[in-house]
Parts: structure tokens; C-alpha cells; sequence
């Protein structure tokens, strides 16, 4: 395959894969810590006239959802991108810290929970994608585990 196809592929399914595990787990998040009664979580405009009720603890699943979706975004680009694999790990996390960027305009929430989500779900996922990936091309990650199994 055409390393530039390949490339832009990995971009493009880091987006949809990372995209579709975010909403995956925002959707199913209520469901494993229910918001207190009278919140509607399910439209911007429902949340953001309810945050106030909400506590740390219905932060997790949108903390995990952004989190989760933009490390296996990043490491899915890395994994099937031809060259330049950490710039488009990289990229898939930039993309997703606008989405998020562009959240903390929509949707008030907390000022910790948006510092905390803007520096620790985006970027840093994809460094770990970055070294995650690295290990499993080195064949590292499967070599430690098939030791252990031993």
C-alpha cells in the first residue's frame, strides 16, 4: 500500500476508533455512576444548566471517555501509519485536545475538571501511545508476556 494512503488511513481510523470508544464509554458512563436525580445528561444544554449537582465522582467516565478514546485514537494511527508514526500519534491527540477545546465552550463544568481534562487526557495519552506503540513494534510487549508465561 502507498505509504501516503496508509498514513492518511491511520489518521483517519485513529479518529473513528478514538471517537467511537469516547462516546461508547460517555454513553454507558450514567449507567455505571448515575447523575443525581433531575440531571439530563443526555444534550449540552441539559448539563450545563445541572453541573452544579454533579460530583467529582461523575467526572470519571467523561475524564476516562476523553482519556481512553484519545489513547487508542493515537495508538491505533501509530501502529498502522507507514512513517512519521509518533507525529501522527501526536496528531490524533492534538485532534481530539480541540475536540475537547472546543467542549469546555459548550458544556460549563468545573474549572479543575477542565484543567485536568485538557492536560491530562489528550496529549499525555498520546506519548503513552507513542511508547506503548514502540514496545509492541519492537515485539517487546508480546516477548515480556510470552516469558512470563513460561
Amino acid at each position: 500500500m502507498n505509504s501516503i494512503l496508509r498514513n492518511v488511513l491511520s489518521c483517519l481510523i485513529g479518529v473513528v476508533l478514538g471517537g467511537g470508544i469516547n462516546m461508547a464509554i460517555v454513553v454507558i458512563g450514567p449507567s455505571m455512576i448515575p447523575p443525581p436525580p433531575g440531571v439530563d445528561v443526555t444534550s449540552p444544554e441539559g448539563l450545563s444548566a445541572s453541573i452544579h449537582l454533579l460530583e467529582p465522582k461523575h467526572f470519571v467516565t467523561p475524564f476516562l471517555a476523553h482519556a481512553l478514546g484519545t489513547l487508542a485514537g493515537s495508538l491505533s494511527a501509530f501502529l498502522i501509519a507507514a512513517s512519521h508514526k509518533s507525529a501522527f500519534s501526536y496528531l490524533i491527540g492534538t485532534v481530539f485536545l480541540a475536540g475537547g477545546i472546543a467542549a469546555t465552550f459548550m458544556i460549563a463544568a468545573p474549572m479543575w475538571f477542565i484543567i485536568l481534562d485538557l492536560v491530562g487526557a489528550y496529549i499525555p495519552m498520546s506519548w503513552i501511545a507513542v511508547k506503548l506503540g514502540t514496545r509492541i513494534s519492537k515485539g517487546t510487549i508480546v516477548a515480556s508476556a510470552s516469558r512470563s508465561d513460561a
